[in-house]
């Protein structure tokens, strides 16, 4: 379908989903909320309560929106991911000696296990961090955070210094601009990694040589304890990735004397 791919199905599905049930659960706010209405207010003040904690009470208003939704579509992508069938359901059978049968095109694929998808919520995330640098600094203020002297240094030392404050500001900007790679490289390897270990689960039983009815039966027990495994590593990965957002947006708008 073009530019349409498996992941990206998953992703507006991810999507559909989450803003359905939100929808539903505050189309009627009440006073004394139900199952519904609680949950969403509490899962909102929770992660509000999160992040004003690492950004600030200042920037949280302006960053909250951004790293709220980061973890929410990543979290529910990760849980969507370990639904039977998806990853597993599809067309196109690659057959080579000393290895098991493998997919080519399977239907639906979980979108944190893409690198177009991870590394596009990176990119946006950057150009926020960005715009909310320039807006908390401005882009002198930008600057002199990244390259200016540190700690209120004054008089003759702060210009001794100043070399070595350079320095490092070349290095903070190298790691400024390797952060997308790394963010959506470190969310695709444990998704990715995830996801190819249930597979090999799966497939224990026919790759050791078990009898095709003990094979199907070890393709449902082998991966079971896994997938309570890889529900805590796809909140754990949801948590890493909008916590390491939070942090870069508290280092990029913290003003020296917050140092």
């Amino acid at each position: 379908m073009g530019w349409i791919s498996n992941s990206i199905v998953v992703a507006a599905i991810v999507t559909a989903a989450v803003l359905a049930f939100t929808r539903m659960a505050t189309k009627q706010m009440e006073l004394i909320p139900g199952a519904r209405q609680n949950f969403v207010e509490y899962l909102i003040e929770f992660l509000y309560g999160q992040v004003e904690g690492i950004v600030g009470k200042h920037v949280a208003p302006k960053a909250f929106p951004l790293l709220a939704t980061v973890f929410i579509f990543i979290l529910a992508s990760n849980w969507f991911g370990l639904l039977p069938g998806v990853g597993t359901i599809g067309f196109g059978v690659t057959k080579a000696p000393l290895v098991l049968e493998t997919m080519e095109t399977p239907l639906l694929r979980p979108a944190t296990a893409d690198l177009n998808m991870t590394l596009a919520l990176a990119v946006v995330f950057m150009v926020v961090w960005f715009w909310l640098s320039i807006t908390e600094l401005g882009v002198w203020g930008t600057l002199v955070h990244i390259f200016g002297p540190k700690g209120g240094l004054q008089g003759t030392l702060k210009y001794m210094l100043m070399p070595i404050f350079m320095f490092v500001g070349i290095v903070e900007v190298v790691s400024i601009v390797f952060r997308p790679m790394s963010l959506s490289l470190r969310l695709l390897g444990n998704i990715f990694a995830g996801e190819t270990l249930l597979y090999t689960m799966a497939h224990l039983g026919e790759r050791i040589g078990l009898p095709s009815w003990l094979s199907a039966i070890t393709a449902v027990v082998f991966p079971l304890p896994f997938y309570f495994m890889e529900i805590l590593v796809g909140a754990l990965q949801a948590t890493v990735f909008s916590l390491l957002c939070a942090v870069y947006i508290k280092l990029a708008t913290s003003h020296d004397e917050e140092h």
